[in-house]
Order: structure tokens, then C-alpha cells, then sequence
């Protein structure tokens, strides 16, 4: 039975993926509710009127005397709760929601929550297919893939789930059996007023939960614990109690919980320091939910990481290429080129640039002088980068991904790797970060 009363008006706000999971599930349990969309002809508008004709959808700009007659309104995580109709809104007292937390409210299984500025994508796809292999009738999404409330079911075990600060803005109690903020790094702060307020947004992530993940490396990362409360450990360094990490032996390093070594980091086929922190963060997440290591283990054994995050695309002339368009923020870059930097025999010819967000690119220029052989910039803000980076490296502008590729192949050396890691966001130049990372596998195959 739904944990949602009938009796009450809601307000989809926003009518994408996740509007229009809402949508199936409250048309489903016989709520009475309506759609609005900012936008005049949202991505869904013409789903909905196809499925829904009878539905109430207002497109354009939020009217607050419609809105206020809901007592819960759904809002999209991509509209911002500072919009003047929601703030009003919620000053005359309608709750601002989201899917999440109706998904919090419904899901009988357990919950492995998982966010954080970057990784999160690789360490919740790694988590379900854990599960899968423990034997786990598993359901893995939410800001990965399907929508939650799409993922409701009776015979589910465990939901594995990916979550954006957006999406826990509007997140009230999670309860998640475990939950873990991987990292934090400036990132949307177009959105946000500083990193303080995109933190505290990534940590409602731990309202409610029964068990934490922390990295030991990064202090952000950390909640503040009830008493009793079990608090797993991960890190590149050398773990203890309750810890995941690393442990060199027979001068190999090796994966290792608390002082046994697990597998040495050889045998996974994702590359560098940042993708052994997220197989140690899987390791972890796993452990709590008591899934069992020779499992996990074989899954390390056979992932060879995500679409567009740090993925190998090909070898040409001992120069190998990486596509990591994924990294879509500062810190996201930052892994890659320090993670893959220190694991390849050469240097890094880096192509990055677009749309900053509002980011401080500062961070990049220590590890882009130690790693970076040089850099290949493009989009809106590639001054902005150079700027930052000065005379530590060559620097080389294009005005397309098809001449980053072909400068890029130009500058590498032997033992080299090509990393498109932009530190920034795609929509000045492309679609999407996804298009981005096709076009630029295009043109690398694409070399002679």
C-alpha cells in the first residue's frame, strides 16, 4: 500500500524523466494532482497529453495562486528552489518536495544511497552489479539511468541509488541503510551562493541513515554521527579498523580491508588512483549492506568502467586515449589527471574547456604542471583556464573537438595518453557531455 494520502492536491513542477515518473506513479494510486512547466513545451508535454489527457498542465511561467492550491508541490531537481513562485509558495505553506523522498516514503527494501561531486555514477554502477553477482534482486538508478519511483517494486532486495545535491535539496528523510558522500569539490556554483550550501545540500544524503560511508581523505566528506552509529572507512592510504584501502606487499599494491589484503589493484581493468578509491568506496558500500567479498571481488575483476568516465578508447602510436567528458567540474578533472597521471609511464597532453559554471580552475594548475606534457583548450571559458595556468605547460587553442583530437595526437609522445577531461560543463558547444564524449571518440578512431 502507497505511503501517499488521496486526499490531497499535488503539483508536478518540471516535466522531464523524473516529472514524468511522478506523473505514472500518482496517475497510478488515484491522487489528484497537475503538471507545470517553466517551459512552453517541456520534454514530456506531448507524453503526457497522449497518456494523460485529462490531466491539468500549465506550461510558461509559475503562477503562485495555482500553486498554492496544492498541499505538496514536486519539484523538478533541475529547477531551482529559489525560484520566486516556489519561495512564495512555500511561504504560505505548501511543502516543496521531490521524487526522492516520495521514493524514500515507499521503498520496502533497503537503500544504498550514494552522491558526491564526482565518481558516484562508477561507484553505484559497481554496487548493483555487487549485488547482482551476491545473488541480490537489486534496482539501481535515481539520478543514474531510471527514475526512482520508476524502480518500486515488491520483489526488490536492494535499491542501489545515485543522488544529486538537486535531487536532496528536496529530500527530508532519506533513511538509507547506508549512505555515503563520496567527495566534495566546487561544482554548480551557478546555483549555489558557495560551497558551504552545495555541502550542507549533499549531506541531507545521511538524514535517517543507519550506517555512513566516509573517505578518509576528504574532510567534507564526513557527517556529524549519533552515537552507535557503524561508520565505514575509505582511502588510498593504509586502512584500520573498519577501514578500505591500500596496502603495498611483495611491492604491489593491493586493495585491503582493515590489515588483509583483498587483491592486488593489477587486476582490475580500470585504470588510476581515483578508480581504485572507487572500487575501495564499492568495497565498503558492500560490506555494510553484507554482501560477501569473493562476490564483490569478481565483480572488480570484470568492470571496465562507465561511458565517458576516464574510459580507454584506443592505443595509436604508443599514445593511448582517454574519454572523460563526464568530468563535467574541477574536481571531476583533477581525479583523472592525477589518478591517470601517476599510472601511465609518460606524461598527459589534457584537452579541456567550455562552460565553467562559475568554477575556480586554480585547483588544476599544480597537478596540470606535475602530469600534463600540455593542454589543448577550447569552448567558452578556455581564457579563463589558460589564464590559471599560465607558462607551466604549452598551451594550444582550437575551436573544435575535431582539432583538439588532431593537436593533441600532434604533441603526445610514445608512452603518452590523450585525456579530454574538460573541468567543465558542454552546452556552450554541444548537447550534452555525452555527445561530447562521442564526437571525441569519432575523432580519435578517426586517426590515421
Amino acid at each position: 500500500m502507497s505511503l501517499i494520502a488521496s486526499d490531497q492536491f499535488r503539483i508536478v513542477v518540471g516535466l522531464g524523466k523524473s516529472g514524468m515518473s511522478l506523473v505514472r506513479f500518482l496517475a497510478n494510486r488515484g491522487v489528484s494532482f497537475a503538471v507545470a512547466d517553466t517551459r512552453e513545451n517541456p520534454p514530456e508535454l506531448a507524453t503526457l497529453r497522449r497518456d494523460y489527457p485529462h490531466v491539468d498542465v500549465r506550461c510558461g511561467e509559475l503562477d503562485v495562486e495555482f500553486l498554492c492550491r496544492a498541499s505538496e508541490l514536486y519539484v523538478s531537481p533541475g529547477l531551482a528552489l529559489a525560484t520566486p513562485a516556489l519561495q512564495q509558495a512555500a511561504a504560505r505553506g505548501v511543502t516543496l518536495s521531490g521524487d526522492i523522498e516520495l521514493f524514500a516514503r515507499n521503498a520496502k527494501a533497503p537503500i544504498v544511497a550514494i552522491s558526491g561531486s564526482n565518481a558516484k555514477s562508477t561507484v553505484t554502477t559497481l554496487v548493483g552489479d555487487m549485488a547482482r553477482a551476491s545473488g541480490k534482486r537489486v534496482a539501481v538508478g535515481g539520478n543514474l539511468g531510471t527514475p526512482a519511483l520508476d524502480l518500486l517494486a515488491d520483489n526488490v532486495d536492494l535499491y542501489v541509488m545515485e543522488l544529486s545535491s538537486f535531487q536532496l535539496e528536496t529530500t527530508h528523510h532519506l533513511g538509507a541503510e547506508v549512505a555515503t558522500v563520496l567527495n566534495v569539490s566546487e561544482d554548480h556554483m551557478d546555483r549555489y551562493s558557495g560551497l558551504p550550501a552545495y555541502h550542507l545540500a549533499k549531506h541531507r544524503i545521511f538524514r535517517g541513515a543507519r550506517q555512513v560511508v566516509v573517505n578518509r581523505q576528504d574532510a567534507l566528506s564526513r557527517p556529524l554521527l549519533t552515537e552507535g552509529q557503524p561508520c565505514w572507512t575509505f582511502g588510498l592510504n593504509r586502512p584500520d579498523f573498519k577501514g578500505f584501502g591500500l596496502i603495498e606487499e611483495n611491492a604491489e599494491k593491493h586493495l585491503a580491508f582493515e590489515f588483509k589484503t583483498l587483491m592486488p589493484v593489477s587486476e582490475l581493468k580500470i585504470r588510476g588512483a581515483h578508480n581504485y578509491a572507487n572500487a575501495l568506496a564499492a568495497l565498503a558500500l558492500g560490506h555494510a549492506v553484507g554482501l560477501p567479498f569473493a562476490a564483490m571481488l569478481h565483480t572488480l575483476r570484470e568492470f571496465g568502467g562507465l561511458e565517458h568516465r576516464c574510459q580507454w578508447l584506443r592505443e595509436r602510436a604508443g599514445v593511448s586515449y582517454y574519454n572523460d567528458s563526464k568530468a563535467t567540474n574541477v574536481g571531476a578533472a583533477l581525479a583523472a589527471i592525477e589518478g591517470l597521471g601517476s599510472d601511465i609511464d609518460g606524461k598527459l597532453v589534457l584537452i579541456a574547456g567550455g562552460d565553467g559554471k562559475g568554477a575556480d580552475f586554480k585547483p588544476l594548475a599544480a597537478p596540470v604542471a606535475a602530469h600534463c606534457r600540455a593542454v589543448v583548450l577550447l569552448g567558452r571559458d578556455a581564457e579563463q583556464i589558460a589564464a590559471v595556468l599560465g607558462d607551466r605547460v604549452p598551451l594550444v587553442r582550437v575551436q573544435s573537438l575535431e582539432d583538439a583530437v588532431l593537436r593533441s595526437a600532434g604533441l603526445a609522445q610514445p608512452g603518452d595518453a590523450v585525456l579530454l577531461s574538460p573541468a567543465c560543463a558542454s552546452l556552450d558547444m554541444f548537447k550534452n557531455y555525452e555527445e561530447r564524449g562521442h564526437l571525441f571518440a569519432r575523432a580519435v578512431e578517426a586517426l590515421s
